[in-house]
């Protein structure tokens, strides 16, 4: 059930950050600044809400770490996301076992 809420909440947020520039101005928005940060808000947002769930999912820091760490050296070698994820998963489960 808290999946299912916080898919929502990060699809109405995505939707409400682009939405609301073509709702409240007329034209295009012509500063750089003011562009590249509504650009960036959909993924601050998605960060905030995915980080902490990360941490709390295993009920061990140390497991969660295990499998953080392990997926960001394979996003960072760009490694398919299956492979990511089953690799992630293992290195938190093998963690789990072994502490």
């Amino acid at each position: 059930m808290k999946t299912a809420l916080y898919i929502a909440v990060m699809a109405g947020v995505t939707y409400l950050i682009r939405m609301i520039p073509f709702a409240f101005f007329g034209k295009q928005i012509k500063s750089h600044f003011f562009r590249s940060f509504l650009y960036y808000i959909p993924y601050a947002v998605l960060s905030a809400m995915t980080l902490p769930a990360i941490f709390y999912s295993t009920g061990n820091v140390y497991t969660a770490i295990a499998g953080t760490a392990i997926a960001v050296i394979l996003a960072f070698f760009e490694m398919p996301l299956i492979v990511v994820a089953i690799a992630a998963a293992g290195a938190a489960f093998l963690t789990g076992l072994i502490l």
